[in-house]
């Protein structure tokens, strides 16, 4: 099974393109939402969480800018974090990329924000990054609630540069010239890596017990 990883910096339409590669067929796996289960009530992170951050946990549930003040600029506190969620994040992938052979499908999309920030493209066959210029990212993450130039500059500062990410990258997708336009691209990609085959996986998805 082919692993395809899609990352794009803040604000750069991802979330977008992992449902167009979603309504061709390809089964996609959003990190993001993955942490977001396991931070809701009766979630796998809750208790653990509570043990180390107690006043995190509001109403049975991860409050994001809780746990976030117990963590943001603490390495140490991060790094306890990170040791609790990491592995449920990998035991949810992996329930997914089980259920997706099971299946019998050929590829699937792993929907990684921070893909080379963390090193993921060793963990993938194929990445695809969505881009556009740095004008309509602006645009659109200020368009954002919440969000001002400050927020954004400094999400901006801590990703891989747009420019890099596309040189690295084994296809494109440009999301500023309209969703027609993006949808085409990404048949284009589907259709070249239907007869690609996977390496990443070979003989390391082991059955379940």
């Amino acid at each position: 099974m082919l692993l395809i990883g899609l990352t794009g910096s803040i604000g750069m339409g991802k979330s977008e393109t992992a449902k167009m590669f979603q309504k061709l067929g390809v089964p996609v796996y959003d990190a993001d939402a993955a942490v977001h289960a396991i931070y809701a009530k009766d979630g796998a992170a809750v208790e653990p969480i509570r043990a180390l951050f107690p006043t995190a946990i509001i109403d049975g549930a991860v409050d994001r800018p809780a746990l976030a003040r117990e963590v943001l600029g603490l390495p140490e506190q991060m790094a306890k974090l990170e040791a609790i969620v990491h592995p449920l994040v990998g035991e949810s992938q992996l329930s997914f990329l089980r259920q997706a052979q099971r299946d019998g499908h050929h590829m699937v999309l792993l929907d990684i924000p921070l893909l080379y920030e963390t090193g993921g493209e060793k963990r993938v066959d194929v990445v695809v990054v969505v881009s556009a210029p740095y004008h309509i990212q602006e645009q659109r993450v200020l368009a954002r609630p919440g969000m001002d130039m400050a927020k954004f500059a400094a999400i901006h500062a801590k990703q891989v540069p747009d420019d890099e990410k596309r040189k690295r990258a084994d296809f494109i997708v440009e999301s500023d010239k309209g969703l027609d336009h993006a949808f085409e691209q990404v048949k284009a990609i589907v259709e070249t890596l239907k007869t690609r085959e996977g390496k990443v996986l070979a003989g390391r998805l082991a059955p379940e017990a």
